[in-house]
């Protein structure tokens, strides 16, 4: 099995219980969405996408079959959402180094 792709959809505040949401392609041939990174009391680990049964319980709708399977999948997802908080983080600093654009009054638009 090869994790051919793997695409952060969005990325929550760090101190919040969900942290991104993530779409993976397996073998160029399979996609799996809302996957989830999810800060638990001890480690952050991942969801598989679900639905609530009836009885208040949830059911994984894919699920990896076997140990070697859900480490591929979790470090390949745990890569792409480290780089893109990096990401993030180089981009604030850059948007924080740069004064904020000003709106130009009527003066300035009217010229000399």
């Amino acid at each position: 099995m090869e994790i051919s792709e793997v695409k952060i959809r969005r990325i929550y505040h760090q101190d919040e219980r969900l942290c991104a949401i993530v779409s993976l392609v397996i073998d160029n041939a399979l996609a799996v969405h809302e996957v989830k990174v999810i800060n638990g009391p001890n480690r952050k680990f991942i969801a598989m996408p679900s639905r609530k049964e009836k009885d208040g319980s949830y059911r994984d709708l894919v699920h990896p079959l076997n140990r070697a399977a859900r480490e591929e999948i979790e470090r390949a997802v745990f890569a792409a959402y480290e780089n893109a908080l990096q990401e993030e983080e180089q981009a604030e600093q850059l948007t924080a180094g740069r004064p904020a654009p000003q709106e130009e009054t009527q003066a300035e638009r009217a010229g000399p």
